[in-house]
């Protein structure tokens, strides 16, 4: 007979307590304990299995091994994320805000590969949802199959029944596995359900989409034990005011990691932007002060993105530092760079900085970027449309040299930039055949170069 009771969770870490605590005593997050009913069991449930043979222990050297091709799943975009396409047995996680995207991105995949036999698996929606949105996307289908089903264990036996190539859950919070008592979407269900979700993965080679829920404070939900289980964690980022989507890498076990993908959300689904700097650069009609391009890297993929400043006179008391997609501190570390070293008197000015598109720049090379826009705005003097940069500037005004330069520098050769600011501490650098390369060493040289009169 199992003897029910309650228990205390943290929502973050998974930690389970017998009485509720304002504070977790494993992660020490503040009121992160959730009582859920949990069930012990007289008996020991064992997991199931998906192969008649048992594993049995073998030495390294005696392992037959044979590199197996990755699974390509039609979008170059995510194929690239995951570097090259998807790996046999993987498990991948998908989260992100509601109405992000998540259940859009996953039906494109399974309508769009005709070529693999696809399980949908859709605890959220019927099928007559599923199919009026598939009609919307677009796409074959002809190989997609669709099951709104909430219990894990029918789902296991439909997937082994149908053996498909590939298999789509969303999301993981709506389902549950009879083996625990407490409710969908609770600590204990979602870790039970990844881990058999996983075994099911590893023992049969078939690799597994999941799609999960975020928190308020942008985590994805559940324990973070959860994002340790799955083999890769993908974040679907945006803004719901915007159309662009940035699907970032955060943990990849077969590739690389700080990768991110870019898509536009359109009525007939999410369109893969190849070239990231055809939404970052806007093409303006006559030359605008404040505004410069920085080259920058985001992983391992080049782009350029635009850098807005405004500098005015402050209105009231105290001046204001304000900055969107950068960190205020950087910015504010900037200005006093150019006050200190430069001579440029900017403590008694507004000063605001906008990064184009949405995007959150955390690379260094924005920063000489960020100083030319703002010289820009604070002399109301207008920086060239087809100047780029790509430097970090240190404490004592130098011009820092910066990782993969040569890939910033035939970015924006590519794209049609006639000039680019770099370090002059850059030793044999190859020479770009349209693109000048100008090497400064203090911000002083930059100002020479850019406004000669000041």
């Amino acid at each position: 007979m199992a003897k029910t009771k309650t228990a205390y969770f943290c929502q973050h870490c998974g930690y389970e307590s017998a009485k509720w605590l304002g504070r977790c005593s494993s992660c020490g997050t503040w009121n992160s304990l959730v009582e859920e009913t949990v069930t012990k069991e007289t008996t020991t449930v064992a997991h199931p299995s998906f192969k008649t043979a048992n594993a049995v222990p073998q030495r390294i050297d005696e392992i037959n091994f044979e590199t197996e091709p990755r699974i390509l799943l039609g979008s170059a975009e995510i194929d690239r994320l995951l570097g090259g396409g998807m790996v046999r047995g993987s498990l991948v996680l998908i989260g992100g805000e509601p109405g992000i995207g998540k259940s859009t991105l996953s039906l494109q995949l399974a309508l769009h590969r005709t070529q693999l036999k696809t399980l949908y698996v859709s605890g959220e929606e019927s099928v007559q949802q599923i199919k009026l949105r598939a009609e919307r996307l677009g796409g074959r289908g002809d190989n997609c199959y669709i099951l709104s089903e909430t219990l894990l264990e029918n789902i296991l036996t439909q997937a082994q029944s149908l053996q498909p190539d590939l298999m789509v859950v969303d999301s993981i919070q709506t389902l549950y596995t009879s083996r625990i008592e407490s409710s969908a979407g609770s600590i204990s269900q979602i870790r039970e359900c990844t881990a058999l979700l996983l075994q099911y993965a590893k023992e049969t080679s078939v690799p597994i989409f999941i799609i999960g829920h975020i928190t308020k404070d942008g985590n994805i939900a559940g324990p973070k034990v959860l994002e340790h289980i799955v083999d890769v964690v993908f974040q679907f980022e945006g803004d719901g005011n915007h159309a662009y989507r940035l699907l970032r890498s955060i943990k990849n076990r077969f590739g690389a990691t700080s990768e991110i993908g870019i898509f536009e959300m359109r009525d007939s689904g999410l369109r893969e932007v190849s070239n990231p700097s055809e939404i970052l650069i806007t093409q303006h009609d006559e030359a605008l002060s404040g505004i410069a391009v920085a080259a920058i890297l985001d992983g391992a993929r080049p782009f350029l993105i635009e850098t807005q400043s405004l500098v005015s006179t402050a209105a009231y008391g105290t001046p204001q530092r304000s900055t969107t997609g950068f960190d205020v501190r950087r910015m504010n570390m900037l200005l006093a760079v150019l006050e200190k070293r430069a001579g440029f008197k900017l403590a008694v000015k507004d000063v605001f900085l906008n990064m184009a598109g949405g995007l959150k720049v955390v690379d260094p090379a924005v920063d000489l970027a960020v100083v030319a826009a703002i010289l820009s705005s604070n002399f109301d003097v207008a920086v060239s449309s087809r100047y780029a940069f790509a430097a970090e500037v240190g404490l004592s005004g130098e011009i820092r040299p910066i990782a993969r330069v040569e890939q910033r520098i035939a970015e924006a050769e590519k794209l049609g930039f006639t000039k680019i600011f770099v370090s002059k501490f850059h030793k044999g650098l190859t020479p770009a055949k349209k693109i000048e390369v100008v090497q400064v060493g203090k911000i002083e040289a930059l100002t020479q170069q850019i406004f000669k009169s000041f």
